[in-house]
């Protein structure tokens, strides 16, 4: 079984025939590309930029199912984590943030416009990516 490595590309099959791309980050990141394409082996450049990034279970780049494309180095080290998201606790119904392995507390203010901080498995990535980036 392959290594997970830091700027791993994986093509995700999706089922209008085509492949979506997603690099891996630190801390379980992975950022999904705003293009799709026909090819394992795509060029990807400057121009490409993320449609989200999420996490996902490791497995899920373990099992095959997504295909390792490439290693993209990141340029800095800062640069292979990914954003800050925000956490909800259902209970207390507060707000924090979780970026680099630290939770802190913020407002609800604060958390607009960050993704949450949850894992996703590959049929919901799969539905995402065909709503925001197939149609």
């Amino acid at each position: 079984m392959r290594k997970i490595k830091i700027g791993d590309v994986y093509a995700i099959p999706l089922p209008n025939g085509l492949y979506a791309y997603a690099r891996v980050f630190k801390d379980a990141g992975f950022g999904v590309y705003n293009k799709l394409g026909d090819t394992l082996n795509p060029e990807i450049d400057e121009e490409w930029k993320y449609q989200f990034i999420i996490s996902v279970f490791k497995d899920l780049l373990q099992d095959g199912q997504w295909i390792y494309v490439k290693n993209i180095p990141f340029r800095k080290k800062d640069e292979e984590w990914p954003p800050k998201r925000y956490i909800r606790d259902p209970i207390s119904n507060s707000y924090s943030i979780y970026y680099k392995g630290e939770i802190k507390s913020s407002s609800v203010e604060e958390c607009i416009g960050l993704e949450c901080a949850e894992v996703w498995d590959r049929e919901l990535v799969v539905n995402r990516i065909m709503k925001e980036i197939a149609d």
